[in-house]
């Protein structure tokens, strides 16, 4: 793998008001990501990787007072046997990939025989597509995954172009 961007050591802490538990990123360090001149502090997608144990694709959440944070699931927190108040290293490496998540088989093969899907898709904001891409991808089971695939390009296909919502993609 490529070299990382920044390596730093901090706590893992709970955000009690949002009730998340994250990895803080200091002003210090949100200064030397590659997309802050590009997208700005807060709108990169980058590859974090915990005690060089567990990496996954994420974005930042601006905390206020310069500093951003990234949520970590308890999940994930339990597999590096780590609790609230342990310190972790962090590593960032640059999110290569085209939409910041992974793509699912499934999609990408309903894409390869949808060309109509794929252009609506394509048109869709960055975090519209990662909603969709991760709602499908997070599914275990394979006949799932391509279930959601189904409804969800279905229903972005009947909707109106450039009024796409959440809502009627999900067919509620």
């Amino acid at each position: 793998m490529e070299q990382s961007i920044v390596t730093y050591t901090t706590p893992v802490v709970k955000l009690h008001y949002l009730n998340y538990v994250v990895i803080e990123v200091p002003p210090v360090i949100l200064d030397r990501l590659p997309g802050k001149f590009e997208k700005g502090n807060y709108n990169q997608r980058l590859i974090i990787r915990l005690d060089n144990a567990i990496e996954w694709q994420c974005g930042l959440l601006a905390m206020g007072e310069g500093s951003a944070c990234v949520t970590i699931q308890s999940k994930r927190l339990k597999e590096l046997k780590k609790v609230i108040g342990d310190d972790v290293e962090v590593r960032f490496f640059k999110d290569e990939s085209t939409y910041g998540v992974e793509v699912a088989e499934e999609i990408a093969e309903y894409w390869s025989q949808d060309a109509e899907a794929f252009r609506r898709f394509s048109q869709l904001t960055p975090s519209m597509q990662r909603y969709i891409l991760n709602y499908i991808t997070t599914v275990k089971n394979p006949d799932k995954r391509l279930e959601r695939t189904l409804l969800l390009m279905r229903n972005l296909l009947r909707s109106t172009e450039g009024k796409e919502s959440f809502r009627e993609l999900l067919g509620k």
